[in-house]
């Protein structure tokens, strides 16, 4: 259905490094990242260890005991069965320092915007105007990245090579991570014999369990009778993901790295699993205004201000018992743009007084959008110009603060009331402990 001719021939690696958090731990405590029993699990503070979530193990862990990514505590083997298993905290700050380390190795064999940082642990990168320059093999090259890696920061990684960004992370998903070289190839002509014998749909990048479900009920079951599909079958049951769909089960991909996406809209917003269920509105209430003025500091640190405010609720388990109308809410409003914090917590106060059905509440999330320059004060007639302006100047003030002495350097009383979240939060990286970067 594809004349490959016609296709980008690039050349990609898609490179991974392997059980990331763990093996930073492993080097962290001098130990081998491929020989250690080890998993990372963060938990909140004071909570039961089988309430902790593992966010990664060793190749060994997995091996020897089957431990998978987001297991809880609760599943892990005991001590008397696993005498060697080491459980460590997360240092999220550390595995931010050494994801930016590899970067840095990467940049000395690709220019920066032939690198895409896909995640924390993934990146591809486009070699094609300068593989030749540290190899005559494509392969060989890809070796000499995973040892300068390797004898770098001592992490193991595994590469994907393809002629676009897909087929270097299949070949990386599907093939690298069970050769000896960790290192895979995958070329247009390859694609009956490697992505058409892919019997699990789950196991192919950008296909969910739902959209696996969804193909089977249009009887497809693996990428071979993905690939023989008519077309217009997948575009009527998907719309334009049924193009790429079929675009995939191909081989193709025709995004190149260094044209970067500019979003037509953007937003900005946060959300929080709340550490117990909520029940009082006054805790409530006291989390969304701290993360609705943590959302507002990031817009006004990009000169923006906000048109629309979101709020989204997601009520507990304990609510199953209530009789309500739905498991969670989300309501937007339109306002007069702004970046103000009064005005902004306001919002979202109304929106969630009006929704709210008086049962207990474990995740909040709030979304500013229909962003644009905030480069004037709308002034209200019902409202003192002067304090108008010293609250706007008050806001740039504490976020100056902040971002110079931490965030608790300044904080309103109700964050040290209880249910409030701002404070702890403030010391973790991305939801778990930041730790030492310099451990």
């Amino acid at each position: 259905m594809y004349d490959y001719r016609f296709e980008p021939h690039r050349l990609i690696f898609m490179i991974d490094m392997k059980s990331f958090y763990a093996s930073c731990e492993c080097i962290r405590l001098r130990l081998n990242p491929m020989l250690t029993e080890l998993v990372v699990m963060s938990r909140q503070p004071g909570s039961s260890f089988s309430s902790g979530l593992i966010m990664a193990a060793s190749p060994m862990a997995k091996k020897r005991y089957g431990i998978k990514n987001v297991m809880r505590g609760r599943d892990l083997p005991s001590l008397k069965d696993a005498p060697s298993l080491r459980i460590v905290s997360p240092h999220m700050n550390l595995y931010i320092k050494r994801s930016m380390e590899v970067v840095q190795i990467f940049e000395k064999y690709a220019a920066p915007e032939d690198i895409h940082v896909y995640s924390i642990d993934e990146s591809m990168i486009d070699m094609t105007k300068s593989w030749h320059l540290f190899g005559d093999d494509p392969y060989l090259v890809a070796r000499k990245i995973q040892k300068d890696i390797k004898d770098t920061l001592g992490l193991y990684t595994t590469c994907g090579i393809g002629e676009n960004p897909l087929l270097a992370k299949l070949a990386m998903d599907i093939e690298a991570k069970h050769n000896h070289s960790l290192v895979a190839q995958w070329h247009y002509i390859d694609v009956p014999d490697k992505i058409w014998r892919i019997r699990n749909l789950e196991d192919v990048w950008g296909i969910g369990k739902r959209t696996a479900d969804h193909l089977r009920r249009l009887g497809i079951n693996n990428m071979y009778q993905l690939a023989h599909t008519d077309p217009s079958i997948l575009k009527k049951a998907f719309g334009v993901i049924g193009e790429q769909l079929f675009a995939m089960s191909w081989g193709v991909d025709r995004s190149i790295i260094s044209h970067k996406y500019v979003p037509k809209s953007k937003s900005y917003s946060n959300s929080q699993v709340l550490p117990r269920d909520y029940y009082h509105q006054k805790e409530i209430e006291i989390v969304i205004r701290e993360i609705g003025e943590q959302v507002a500091a990031r817009i006004r640190a990009h000169g923006l201000r906000a048109g629309k405010v979101s709020l989204a609720i997601g009520y507990a388990y304990a609510a199953l018992d209530y009789d309500i109308s739905r498991g969670s809410f989300a309501v937007q409003r339109k306002i007069t743009p702004t970046s103000s914090n009064d005005d902004l917590v306001a919002t979202l106060i109304s929106l969630f007084r009006q929704n709210w059905e008086r049962v207990p509440v474990r995740n909040i999330g709030v979304d500013y959008s229909s962003l644009s320059p905030d480069t004037s004060q709308q002034l209200n007639i019902f409202r003192d110009p002067t304090q108008e302006i010293k609250k706007r100047n008050l806001d740039h003030t504490v976020d100056q603060l902040r971002k110079k002495y931490g965030f608790s350097s300044v904080i309103k009383a109700s964050s040290l009331m209880k249910g409030a979240t701002a404070v702890q939060r403030s010391q973790l990286v991305g939801g778990h402990n930041g730790g030492n970067a310099y451990e």
